[in-house]
């Protein structure tokens, strides 16, 4: 399974990477997320980890994710415990001074029964990704979030 998505939200780049990059906000505009709470000390840094609970059609989703990449404006989390292997890069680039462009490429592999479910989980989960993204971009935009 491979997912690409790409936004653009009017509010500058150094506003919109910090909650973006910390994961305990990701319930905030991720549906299905129950909860995530890094396991290690701050700062965030390559090598830090985090555990979440989430839902997928009606099923528990229980993973550890490491920090596998982080630059000003790019995060690579990759799962090392999981249900659902995946892996996700997260980047934000400037397009001006009050806009970017937020885009995540997701991939994995679900193991066991899932496996027959790829084509069609796919799917769902494309749109599911696709409504989370939406979701930032009004958290940006419908309010004074930031």
């Amino acid at each position: 399974m491979e997912i690409n998505v790409e936004r653009i939200i009017g509010r500058p780049a150094g506003e919109v990477t910090p909650f973006f990059f910390e994961v305990v906000n990701n319930p905030v505009w991720q549906s299905g997320m129950k909860s995530c709470e890094w396991l290690t000390d701050p700062p965030v840094r390559v090598g830090s980890t985090y555990r979440q609970e989430a839902e997928f059609r009606g099923k528990p989703v229980l993973s550890t994710f490491e920090v596998t990449e982080l630059t000003a404006n790019r995060m690579r989390i990759e799962s090392i415990e999981s249900t659902f292997p995946i892996q996700v890069t997260r980047i934000v680039e400037p397009i001006d001074d009050v806009s970017c462009r937020v885009s995540a490429h997701i991939s994995g592999r679900p193991g066991g029964v899932m496996r027959i479910l790829t084509f069609v989980g796919a799917r769902i989960a494309k749109r599911s990704i696709e409504a989370d993204y939406d979701r930032l971009v009004s958290h940006f935009e419908d309010s004074d979030a930031g």
